[in-house]
């Protein structure tokens, strides 16, 4: 297999391993076998074990106290419980379909308010997003509609992961800072526990392992590993296809129902990134 094959298929494999944390945290949650709270919390002692061993085998110590970890761990806490507890109630589909939209108008929205000047094509882009992600939150008729505590939560849970991103942009080493940012995040999320109405049947427990050790841990390692040959273009646009694939497996593998409110939703939200991450940048002003 050559370099660019291997690239594709790997880029390929992250994509189905991050729309996976929303399949398996729905299916595990919407069963019954296991409360969102708990779940949060195996999956990020799981996704602490598999960094940190993997950290081990590749070499190189643990960065637990170092400057942005404060950061880190607060905008890691928020995405894990606002992504858990929102899918109480959000089918897999549009939670990530939420949660994609989120970070990436954050993100856009951060770098206009520190100067980044953008484009018309750029603000257009983003504004089409945030139309749809309206839309898809939109309150319909005879009390039908996405959920709005959840939706609220779905949201937080992007805020939080572009926080996190834009927070480790700058990290010399992303893997030891992702382990460590983990590892400090478990005592957090062990607060969820303190009053929880906590239930946790053996296969809650083996999805909420997998989801943080192989689809998160693992994930987010391997896409450690192809983003260097990304460019940043890219990057942004290959990850448009992870609500796709979110939803394609919630409605094939838990029954959730792909209706036009969604496909318009999703046509919006995703057609809109996908302008506003390939737009070129403003020339910079040179009066």
């Amino acid at each position: 297999m050559n370099q660019s094959a291997r690239l594709i298929l790997l880029t390929c494999v992250t994509m189905v391993a991050f729309a996976s944390n929303s399949v398996l945290n729905r299916l595990a949650v919407e069963s019954g076998s296991i409360d969102a709270s708990s779940f949060a919390v195996i999956r990020v002692l799981a996704g602490a074990l598999a960094l940190c061993m993997i950290l081990s085998v590749r070499g190189g110590g643990l960065p637990v106290v170092a400057k942005g970890r404060g950061v880190g761990v607060i905008s890691l806490s928020v995405y894990m419980v606002g992504f858990s507890l929102a899918y109480v109630t959000l089918d897999a589909g549009l939670g990530a379909l939420i949660l994609f939209g989120t970070v990436q108008v954050t993100m856009f929205g951060w770098g206009a308010l520190r100067g980044a000047a953008p484009t018309v094509r750029q603000v257009t882009g983003a504004s089409v997003a945030f139309a749809g992600l309206v839309f898809a939150l939109w309150p319909r008729g005879g009390g039908g509609g996405t959920d709005l505590a959840g939706a609220f939560l779905m949201v937080l849970a992007g805020v939080g992961w572009a926080a996190y991103t834009l927070a480790g942009r700058g990290a010399k080493d992303p893997l030891a800072a992702t382990a460590a940012n983990f590892v400090v995040t478990l005592p957090v999320m062990l607060l969820l526990l303190v009053g929880a109405s906590l239930h946790a049947a053996p296969s809650g427990i083996a999805l909420a392992i997998l989801c943080g050790a192989v689809t998160s841990g693992l994930g987010y390692a391997l896409w450690y590993n192809v983003l260097p040959q990304l460019t940043a273009q890219t990057a942004a646009v290959v990850q448009l296809c992870v609500p796709i694939i979110a939803i394609a497996a919630g409605a094939a593998l838990l029954g959730e129902a792909v209706g036009l409110d969604l496909v318009l939703s999703a046509l919006l939200v995703l057609g809109g990134i996908a302008v506003a991450v390939t737009a070129p940048k403003a020339p910079a002003d040179r009066s």
